[in-house]
């Protein structure tokens, strides 16, 4: 009954959100549609509570493919690409910022985790051009299945499933090990969760 109940309320906010999904439509076309899909992002990181939960949710399943509505995005989350893919039940805490990203079934992220799109975002090897013209790129980071990404921890490569990344941590290169924990600035291997492995 609970269940019902639940996805019914997901079922009126999806219809509630579709005005606001084709307006970002309409003004993705007439500009940048990462720069519209961040301001449609950041207004509604704003929207407190279980109503704001309930619309981040609707939208992101409308705006990001691969993107489930069974998922908690917390308040003053922010996400700055449309080509990410949440799924079902992910829970992203309050004041995170993610880039471009998968993230995998029933994985947790702390508050104030940041994913970066990558950790070659900004080239920066000429020092007689200013970093803001020499470009860079955008990678799709993966966070795989089961995972905890404790508090303002920054993630700039992907991580196996069923790995624990610290709080505080700095990962700049994958976690390829399944099950693996890792922590520090930068990052390294401390322990494993799988018995035989540690």
């Amino acid at each position: 009954m609970r269940q019902t109940l639940k996805r019914t309320i997901k079922n009126i906010f999806l219809l509630l959100v579709l005005p606001l999904y084709a307006l970002y439509l309409l003004l993705s076309l007439l500009g940048s549609p990462d720069g519209t899909f961040q301001t449609f992002s950041q207004v509604l990181s704003l929207i407190p509570g279980k109503v704001g939960i309930y619309c981040r949710a609707a939208f992101y399943r409308l705006a990001c493919s691969n993107t489930s509505d069974d998922i908690l995005v917390g308040f003053l989350t922010v996400f700055s690409h449309r080509d990410t893919s949440i799924h079902k039940g992910v829970y992203i805490g309050p004041q995170c910022n993610i880039g471009k990203c998968t993230i995998g079934e029933n994985t947790l992220l702390g508050s104030g985790v940041h994913i970066l799109s990558g950790n070659e975002q900004h080239n920066f090897h000429d020092p007689q051009t200013p970093i803001q013209e020499q470009g860079g790129k955008y990678t799709k980071v993966r966070i795989g299945e089961d995972c905890w990404i404790g508090n303002s921890a920054v993630l700039m490569a992907s991580v196996s499933d069923k790995s624990i990344v610290a709080a505080g941590s700095v990962l700049t290169r994958p976690i390829e090990e399944f099950g693996a924990i890792w922590g520090g600035n930068p990052a390294a291997k401390i322990s494993s969760r799988n018995k035989e492995s540690t």
